[in-house]
């Protein structure tokens, strides 16, 4: 039939009437517009030709709907990739700068070279074998590591392959990767300026395998503290006491700096600290809210927890400070912030606001000391108080985790036993220390055996900027 046989309104009418027919017949269920000028609306349960009527075969209109409906929310997505870039962010330049600024001029390249080599080595055994072991089925301490190596059977559309069923595959594996990183590179700041380049590489890659992994699966992949109720929500035992725990045993093995004690061992930099620690409150949000995997109200809640907790850590030790040396210093307040985000970790997705500013403020306070007085007690030199804010402020925040979590003061659990659940927070707590403690030692042996652990008296006087790396910060 040819258009040219009908004129003016005749024509239009019948090249609507053969427009609505080729539509009804052809894609069916697919034009809802379609349906709607032909006045046609099947039932539910009738069937329609969804594709050319040569090899048609009827669908229910429902599985239609259901394979046309995304597998993810694209606001969730859009965060969850917003949160993985955020906790980049924190470790470089975040980590980097804060440690950096705090080790002399003659290391800082040598601080800012193990940090980043050590999150890239990270990222590599994440994908390599990392994930599979944290989050396929295994036993109460790991998991399977070959079931998921290098990814395998996984895909660009994948969805629904993970713990988190609404995220695409990779997306959920790239924000855990930044978590896994930046773990292993908190620990390098405790024995910075006196450790040789390829021992805390080999270090690394062994105490990721050995004490993070082992870690995430028990308590985030369905191990033995998870099964227990331990709250973690975004870190405070698998990530922040773990790694304190570790800097503090490399410390002691690595053993105090030249001159430790004796002369003023002064950061360089303290703008780059400060920086440093800024960068960290901002992608902090990444790692607090990114961790509800959805932009919802438990990332809103974690979102100003992790607001309120560091302003009131912050307040803490520049009162504490004020009081006991006179004079508050930018470097407190830095490492204030720090021991506030480090303290509602675990418990930012749980937590009502006033607890979090409890739990801000007493991380702040305690982290003080245990970067003073504890620190004096265990005679380590932990260059950058690793243990002192990450080791205590991790533990306040795990143990505080157990009372304001509950509903009647103002947290998400309406029926939580306090005192029930500080004991589920204080048995996490401790195993987090026992397992990470002997695993560490282990570790430091083999590698002492291997590598050795401590550069020359020589190298060390020189500064590692120039004896690992061949450069120098600050050229005269």
């Amino acid at each position: 039939m040819k258009t040219s046989l009908f004129t003016g309104w005749q024509a239009r009418f019948h090249a609507v009437c053969l427009m609505m027919l080729v539509s009804a017949l052809a894609v069916g269920a697919f034009s809802g517009k379609a349906h709607a000028q032909a006045q046609v609306t099947p039932a539910p349960s009738e069937t329609v030709a969804v594709e050319p009527l040569a090899t048609a075969q009827a669908v229910p209109v429902a599985e239609v709907a259901a394979a046309a409906a995304p597998a993810f929310d694209h606001g969730d997505v859009a965060w969850m990739l917003t949160s993985t870039l955020l906790v980049l962010l924190m470790v470089v330049p975040g980590l980097a700068l804060f440690y950096g600024g705090l080790v002399r001029s003659k290391n800082v390249l040598s601080i800012l070279s193990q940090i980043l080599v050590v999150f890239s080595l990270v990222l590599m055994l994440w994908v390599a074998y990392g994930y599979s072991a944290v989050f396929s089925q295994g036993n109460a301490f790991f998991g399977s590591f070959t079931e998921f190596a290098f990814l395998k059977g996984f895909a660009p559309d994948s969805v629904g392959n993970t713990p988190i069923k609404g995220l695409p595959d990779y997306l959920f594996v790239a924000f855990q990767s930044t978590f896994a990183g930046i773990t292993t590179a908190l620990i390098v700041g405790a024995f910075a300026e006196r450790i040789k380049f390829k021992a805390v590489l080999l270090f690394s890659a062994l105490w990721f395998t050995l004490s993070y992994i082992p870690m995430a699966h028990i308590v985030w992949g369905g191990g033995y503290l998870g099964e227990m109720g331990a709250i973690d929500f975004a870190g405070g035992t698998v990530v922040h006491i773990n790694a304190g725990v570790a800097g503090l045993v490399g410390a002691y093995f690595v053993g105090k700096r030249i001159g430790y004690g004796q002369t003023a061992l002064k950061p360089h930099n303290v703008p780059f600290t400060y920086i440093g620690a800024m960068l960290l409150w901002v992608g902090w949000f990444g790692f607090n809210a990114g961790s509800a995997a959805a932009a919802d109200t438990v990332a809103s809640l974690a979102f100003i927890n992790t607001i309120l907790a560091t302003a009131a850590a912050v307040l803490g030790w520049t009162l504490v400070e004020a009081v006991s040396k006179g004079k508050p210093s930018a470097l407190g307040a830095a490492s204030g912030a720090v021991a506030g985000l480090v303290g509602i970790t675990p418990a930012c997705g749980t937590v009502g606001p006033l607890g979090a500013i409890v739990i801000g403020l007493v991380a702040g306070v305690v982290c003080v000391w245990g970067v003073t007085g504890l620190k004096r007690l265990l005679r380590v030199d932990d260059t950058a108080d690793v243990f002192g804010v990450h080791g205590i402020g991790g533990i306040v925040g795990a143990i505080l985790t157990g009372v304001f979590s509950a509903q009647s003061l103002g947290g998400t659990k309406a029926d939580l036993d306090i005192g029930h659940q500080v004991w589920v927070q204080l048995v996490s707590v401790g195993f987090t220390i026992v397992w990470c403690a002997v695993v560490t030692v282990a570790i430091l042996l083999v590698v002492r055996m291997v590598f050795g652990l401590r550069v020359s008296e020589e190298a060390e006087r020189t500064g590692l900027d120039v004896t690992s790396h061949g450069e120098s910060a600050y050229e005269a």
